[in-house]
Formats: structure tokens, C-alpha cells, sequence
């Protein structure tokens, strides 16, 4: 190395946790061990995907003159990046057809579900981080998505 010149090294740590990833990879019977440098990586990558999703999300939501990025806001971001499309369209939940949106709009009256009975999946008002990485086990990193069944399209 030349005189004069220093080398500048900075600590990048994922929001990520690298243990849940790991976790994850594991899932993968053909994986048996996993090294640091690539947990690392793949942690970072995670991280960077979801703020993608994200940025393109809001732009949609903010061409739409919303304050809230709603799953359909979602839906519209992948489809327009097709890389991302290729393998995402898919797991995200489809939208109810338009005449149970019109029908579902307004109940008699409020249903109540009890534990043992959950919503499926991709039928809640949340979009779980979880579906979209196909993250397992019971304590998964989740965010809000607003999602009234008679605006979706």
C-alpha cells in the first residue's frame, strides 16, 4: 500500500436478525452449515429488498394521493419491476373478486374469531414480512398494511 493512504473499515450490522435468517437457511434440508460472511450477506440482502419494496410501494401509494401503503400499493410495485414479479406475484394474496368486495363492505354484524379458529393468511388487514420471505416460526417481524376489501381492485 502506498504512503499517506489509510484504510477505512466500518461496521454495517443488519436490522435483520442474523439468528432468524440463519433459522431460515436451515429450513433447506441441503444446507447443513452456513458461513458467517454468507449469513451476513444474505441478511443484508433481505434488508435491501424489503426497503425496495418499500420505496415502491410509497411511490405507488403517493401516485395514488394515499397516506397509507395498502397491499394493492404492493401488488402494483412488483408488477411493475419484473424481476421481482417473476417469483413474488405469486405469494402475495389475491385480491376478493369485485362482487364480494361490494358484498363484504357492509356486515350485519361484527364477527368475532376465536383463537383457535385464525384468519388465513394473506385475508388480514397485515401483510406479514414473514409470507414474503417465507420466514417460519411464531415470533415473525410483521408491518401494517391497510387493506378495506372495497378498494382493492
Amino acid at each position: 500500500m502506498a504512503e499517506g493512504e489509510e484504510i477505512h473499515t466500518e461496521t454495517v450490522q443488519s436490522s435483520i436478525p442474523t439468528g432468524r435468517v440463519k433459522r431460515i437457511m436451515k429450513l433447506d434440508t441441503d444446507i447443513n452449515k452456513i458461513n458467517a460472511d454468507a449469513l451476513f450477506l444474505i441478511s443484508n440482502a433481505t434488508e435491501l429488498f424489503v426497503k425496495f419494496l418499500a420505496e415502491k410501494s410509497s411511490e405507488v401509494a403517493v401516485e395514488k394521493k394515499r397516506k397509507t401503503i395498502k397491499l394493492e400499493h404492493l401488488r402494483i410495485a412488483v408488477k411493475r419491476h419484473q424481476p421481482t414479479a417473476d417469483f413474488l406475484l405469486d405469494s402475495l394474496p389475491l385480491p376478493p373478486p369485485p362482487e364480494a368486495a361490494q358484498t363484504s363492505s357492509k356486515p350485519d354484524r361484527p364477527h368475532k374469531r376465536s383463537d383457535n379458529n385464525p384468519v388465513p393468511v394473506g385475508t388480514q388487514n397485515e401483510l406479514r414480512l414473514s409470507d414474503l420471505l417465507s420466514m417460519a416460526g411464531s415470533s415473525s417481524i410483521m408491518f401494517q398494511i391497510s387493506c378495506p376489501s372495497n378498494e382493492l381492485y
